[in-house]
């Protein structure tokens, strides 16, 4: 798997986001990304255009960037993206 950089674009008090950091660990888990994948988290808090851009739309999951999917990560979608980074 080569290096990729993965976003998840959340807030505070959000189950939805809670549900996607969970489907994310074990999908990395399951991969044993390690090294492979970085995971960074970011606050629409934080950020006055990510929160303009994104604010109804979170958790947003982006991969090298670009939006891979918002409000739900499905495991095999996420599974299959990563896994076709090789």
């Amino acid at each position: 798997m080569a290096s990729t950089r993965l976003t998840l674009i959340s807030k505070p008090d959000c189950h939805l986001c809670d549900e996607a950091r969970d489907v994310i660990s074990t999908v990395l888990a399951e991969l044993n990304a390690g090294d492979a994948v970085t995971l960074e988290e970011v606050s629409i808090l934080d950020d006055a255009e990510l929160n303009a851009r994104h604010w109804d739309e979170i958790p947003v999951l982006m991969i090298d960037g670009a939006v891979h999917t918002i409000w739900r990560v499905d495991p095999v979608r996420l599974r299959d993206a990563l896994q076709a980074q090789t």
